[in-house]
């Protein structure tokens, strides 16, 4: 009776280590399911940083060619020169009209 109770004694052990091995066995699994998708976050993180990283230097490399406020000063002056262009041709245009009709004038008498 005695070698039954222990062969019982020892299933039960035996059973219960299984569980316990198969606990953690899904437990091992979940980690490494954790894992393969912190992986692919830092895979992502770093892909973000690399272009933030190439668009800081391109940034860098423009504000060397001209800085915001020097690029706003040459759109204002772009502006104001348009404006004279205009005012001149326009001038032009009437001095010119004034003098044929002066021509005509001193043709005509």
């Amino acid at each position: 009776m005695s070698t039954g109770s222990g062969q019982n004694g020892w299933n039960e052990y035996s059973r219960l280590v299984i569980s316990e091995l198969e606990r953690l066995n899904e437990g091992i699994k979940g980690l490494t399911d954790e894992m393969q998708g912190l992986k692919q976050q830092i895979t992502e993180l770093k892909t973000r940083e690399g272009n933030l990283t190439s668009l800081h230097n391109w940034k860098a490399s423009l504000d060397e060619v001209v800085s915001p406020s020097q690029l706003r000063e040459s759109i204002r002056d772009i502006q104001e020169l348009k404006t004279f262009k205009t005012q001149a041709i326009t001038i032009w245009a009437v001095v010119q009209v004034i003098f044929m009709i002066g021509l005509a004038l001193v043709k005509f008498f």
